[in-house]
């Protein structure tokens, strides 16, 4: 039987030819588990989507979006986060916020990242760390802001959101206990709350979510501390990843790469091809709640049931030349965003931030040069990398 679940197994590159041989042989895919029990890998672009458009059937909320069983008092310290919410509960909590994060209102943060983008850009030269010293920096700056967090806390909220994402890499885990850095970062949240609610409204997202009626009552600090956690973990880790994965693939196509010099205006199409061929998440989990079948394959109550993106995103169903990278492709019906309730509530601020940090670093740097080994984190949830040694030339 073919394993996809070991998190070792992904830390030379997501396996796209198992994936392959998989959607053209056993598409609805049982994956045993060590010490738990297994899931079903849904592999196909329509069967991932049938899934996302079916929350009463399969939840998120039951047992939440990792493969992992949590224990009850994890799974409940998390019932909070959008993520892991089901219809009309998720519907109730998202809604006060969708029209802040619509392409418009986005919009206007332009000049607001391109500046704090120019002045990232303009604190680095030659031999750099990429992932961390650059595309680690911007979301974090980007989301404290957007939140109003002073700016002294934002290496803070940016160690949190990374070591949250880092469980299964012993390297970046160390000697940390995520559990409790998790909760440190739910109480400056709380705290954060508490001393906001003692001052006049400022026009941010903290006062906004304050001010709001999630549920048909106001949130609680409790509460916004596992809003806060979901949305600042999000807002960063993606981002970082879409980033220097995004480089990666371009120094990998260097006449991809040429054609974006001298043409600024194929940046949008690059960033959504970026997002199909590096998408920073592998999958998210859902619980069926009743019996069903995909397929043809029968499926319990109480299954686990996951969305695998990562192959999704390559099915040959649905994309031409599903392993090529091309930043002309068109269409592109990408599920890097998720689809349907769960469809990313950040996406216009996610390529937003895509656009104009590529804008800004190929035309301040004309030569980008890998100097060493890229690494990549060992996870069979996060797909991304921990370090891209580059060189950047003025």
């Amino acid at each position: 039987m073919t394993d996809i679940y070991d998190p070792e197994l992904y830390v030379a590159g997501p396996i796209h030819e198992i994936f392959a041989e998989l959607r053209r042989t056993d598409p609805v895919h049982w994956q045993d588990m060590p010490g738990e029990p297994g899931y079903w890998a849904v592999l196909k672009h329509a069967d991932v989507a049938h899934v996302a458009r079916n929350p009463r059937l399969f939840s998120a909320e039951r047992e939440g979006v990792i493969l992992e069983n949590l224990p009850p008092e994890r799974l409940e310290q998390t019932r909070n986060m959008l993520l892991m919410m089901d219809p009309p509960r998720h519907t109730e909590y998202r809604k006060p916020l969708a029209e802040h994060f619509k392409a418009r209102v986005v919009g206007e943060l332009e000049d607001r990242i391109r500046e704090l983008t120019r002045a990232l850009l303009e604190s680095v030269d030659g031999d750099v760390e990429f992932v961390h010293d650059v595309a680690g920096v911007l979301p974090s700056q980007v989301i404290g802001g957007l939140f109003g967090i002073p700016e002294a806390d934002w290496p803070s909220i940016r160690r949190w959101a990374e070591q949250s994402t880092s469980q299964q890499d012993p390297e970046l885990v160390g000697d940390f206990d995520v559990t409790a850095e998790l909760t440190n970062m739910a109480i400056y949240a709380i705290q954060f709350a508490m001393a906001r609610r003692a001052q006049e409204p400022q026009q941010d997202l903290t006062s906004l979510i304050l001010a709001g009626a999630f549920g048909g009552k106001p949130m609680s600090d409790l509460e916004f501390g596992s809003f806060f956690t979901q949305l600042v973990t999000a807002g960063n880790d993606t981002t970082k990843t879409m980033l220097s994965s995004g480089l990666q693939l371009l120094l990998r196509h260097p006449d991809q790469l040429a054609a974006l010099r001298r043409d600024p205006s194929l940046i949008p199409g690059a960033v959504e091809e970026i997002l199909r061929v590096a998408n920073p998440i592998h999958y998210f989990r859902r619980t069926a709640t009743a019996d069903t079948e995909l397929r043809g394959v029968p499926i319990k109550a109480g299954d686990k049931v996951a969305m695998w993106y990562t192959s999704a995103n390559r099915d040959e169903d649905v994309f031409a030349d599903p392993q090529t990278f091309d930043i002309r492709r068109n269409p592109n019906p990408h599920l890097s965003f998720g689809l349907a309730q769960h469809f990313c509530l950040g996406v216009h601020l996610a390529r937003l931030e895509g656009r104009v940090f590529f804008e800004e670093l190929l035309a301040r740097f004309p030569r980008i040069e890998q100097t060493g080994d890229a690494r990549r984190i060992r996870s069979n949830l996060n797909n991304g990398l921990k370090s891209l040694p580059l060189r950047l030339t003025r």
